[in-house]
């Protein structure tokens, strides 16, 4: 298992972890409101005995701790008579319930009225909420609804607005950690590139003195071997180049798009097998903005993966053309290697993710971010089959429509 792999499988932990912590936090909420609501309940019911006993009383003297107990209870409730009419209703809004609980008998035309609509939407919810309570009267029967306290709504409410903070904490400090750590990786990449080529610096002076110490000595100035190894020193020059431009902004310059790749595939191709063909094809008058050192880069780490994709025989493919609307340039880099697994997609751009034994994982990372971060483009795999090859799609805007 790659870093890459351990990573992500840590995340998955991480992950679970919160789950369970959210679930329980969940449980033991709803634990704690199924015993409210059963209190509530219980209330009610005692709520409902002391209507029943109010209207039913002979003994006056009892009166006063009936009324103590029905009125020390803040569930919201109403109640109406077998044919739902309104009778009486406590713990709702003030200023919408007008109705004194007086007998029938005392009421006048002064008695306030009530907010219909009001009582009638508290109703419905009450009705869904619980299973009304039954008090049996010497004539007919009332029902009372009742619906949640405020308590126990807000204790509903509570682990969904507490893990709605924690999560959005997390968030936060994931974000902060996650850019913090990623201005540490890049300080990290800026100072190791810088280093590297400094270093590469001397060795690359003494190698383009030795080849000119060979030529005078032997008279090789036409020798095609050594023309060879000053080509491959100044393509040492040119990777000491990339390494010190990685941190700062690179300067972009007009080039031809087909030129630029096609001059890099010239020197690539005959320094892999011979059983790897190249093919440069499509529009040659496409204009970009590009730095040669960082785009020959880019192209470079293509390249060399779709080599290392292939088994054998087989070849690659650089198509260079147009959208529809002839605003981007599209690069295609086709190979006939073994394909890469549909879930991969993405997964291949991530630091640190490699099918070889002895590979970095580096390249593809570092080929996005050339792409996205210098030359303002994208980079995708654009399609992959298993056994048959990939293509890999780069899109840059086309500054000239010459073509």
């Amino acid at each position: 298992m790659n870093a890459y792999q351990n990573k992500k499988l840590w995340k998955y932990i991480l992950l679970a972890f919160a789950l369970i912590i959210a679930s329980g936090s969940l449980f033991y909420t709803n634990y704690l409101a199924r015993n409210i609501a059963k209190s509530e309940r219980t209330r009610a019911q005692i709520w409902a005995l002391s209507i029943k006993q109010v209207i039913s009383a002979d003994d006056n003297d009892f009166l006063p701790y009936v009324f103590a107990v029905r009125d020390s209870s803040a569930i919201p409730a109403i109640v109406t008579n077998e044919k739902g009419e309104f009778q009486y209703a406590r713990g709702l809004d003030s200023t919408k319930t007008f109705i004194p609980p007086v007998p029938d008998a005392v009421k006048t035309k002064n008695t306030p009225t009530y907010d219909p609509s009001y009582f009638q939407a508290e109703l419905e919810t009450m009705k869904s909420q619980r299973e009304p309570i039954k008090i049996n009267l010497p004539r007919g029967y009332w029902l009372i609804y009742y619906k949640d306290s405020a308590l126990l709504s807000q204790l509903k409410l509570f682990p969904y607005v507490q893990l709605s903070v924690i999560a959005v904490f997390l968030l936060l400090a994931y974000t902060a950690f996650n850019s913090s750590r990623k201005s540490e990786q890049n300080q990290v990449w800026v100072g190791l590139a810088k280093e590297t080529a400094h270093q590469l610096g001397t060795p690359i002076s003494s190698l383009m003195a030795w080849i000119e110490l060979i030529k005078d000595k032997f008279n090789a100035e036409d020798d095609p071997l050594v023309a060879e190894m000053e080509n491959d020193v100044k393509r040492l020059e040119i990777v000491a180049d990339r390494f010190s431009k990685i941190g700062s902004k690179p300067k972009l310059e007009e080039h031809s798009v087909y030129d630029a790749i096609d001059d890099f595939v010239n020197y690539f191709k005959v320094r892999v097998s011979k059983n790897i063909s190249f093919e440069v094809t499509g529009n040659k008058d496409l204009v970009a903005e590009l730095n040669i050192p960082l785009f020959d880069w880019v192209i470079e780490n293509l390249l060399k993966n779709a080599v290392n994709a292939i088994e054998g025989k087989g070849s690659i493919k650089v198509d260079i053309h147009t959208n529809k609307t002839k605003d981007q340039i599209l690069i295609d880099v086709i190979d006939t290697g073994k394909g890469i697994p549909r879930s991969k997609f993405i997964t291949v751009f991530q630091p640190g993710y490699t099918t070889r034994k002895r590979g970095w994982g580096l390249g593809l990372s570092l080929t996005k971010r050339m792409v996205e971060n210098y030359h303002n483009g994208q980079i995708a795999v654009r399609d992959s089959e298993l056994g048959k090859g990939t293509t890999f799609r780069i899109i840059l805007k086309n500054i000239r429509y010459d073509g």
